[in-house]
């Protein structure tokens, strides 16, 4: 089951996998893997979710695969689709996809909304407007072989890395 958030993950992401658990009468034995939203996004939602993830595979040896966060917002719709989610200051963590064709067009990166503003695409989402198509997050995970050291994918450096290089 896919569980929506908004902006609230790190505060209530387990009582949210628990929730979604029991409302679909799945106990956590039962599971047999977990596909995490590896990024990019927000540092601390990508985090949280990249932990509880891994906690599931080390502590209930639970098969954990990752699919990029954009792929997983890009995935229930169809022809050209331009995931975005804001990163701020005019820019947003975006990549275009053909969920046709199943290509990526445009490497996922950091963006200014005005250079995205000028590309071709079919659909925009954004992380207030995506569906999920579980099935085609099925088809594009990848299998992490060593769940300790997996790592999030953040794009970019947190503010506060950049201003302690600045």
């Amino acid at each position: 089951e896919y569980v929506e958030g908004k902006n609230d993950h790190a505060k209530n992401i387990v009582a949210k996998v628990w929730e979604a658990l029991k409302s679909g009468n799945i106990a956590v034995s039962e599971l047999d893997e977990v596909i995490c939203g590896i990024g990019p996004g927000s540092y601390t939602g990508v985090r949280m979710a990249c932990t509880v993830c891994k906690m599931f595979a080390i502590f209930q040896n639970v098969k954990l695969y990752t699919i990029s966060t954009l792929e997983l917002m890009s995935s229930g719709s169809k022809g050209k689709v331009l995931a975005c989610i804001d990163a701020r200051r005019g820019n947003a963590f975006a990549g275009i996809y053909n969920t046709s064709t199943e290509k990526l067009i445009l490497e996922e990166g950091l963006y200014s909304f005005a250079y995205l503003n000028d590309l071709e695409y079919d659909v925009q989402v954004n992380e207030d407007n995506f569906i999920v198509d579980p099935i085609y997050c099925l088809k594009h995970k990848l299998s992490v072989e060593e769940p300790h050291l997996l790592t999030p994918n953040y794009l970019r450096e947190t503010e506060a890395e950049r201003n302690l290089n600045a």
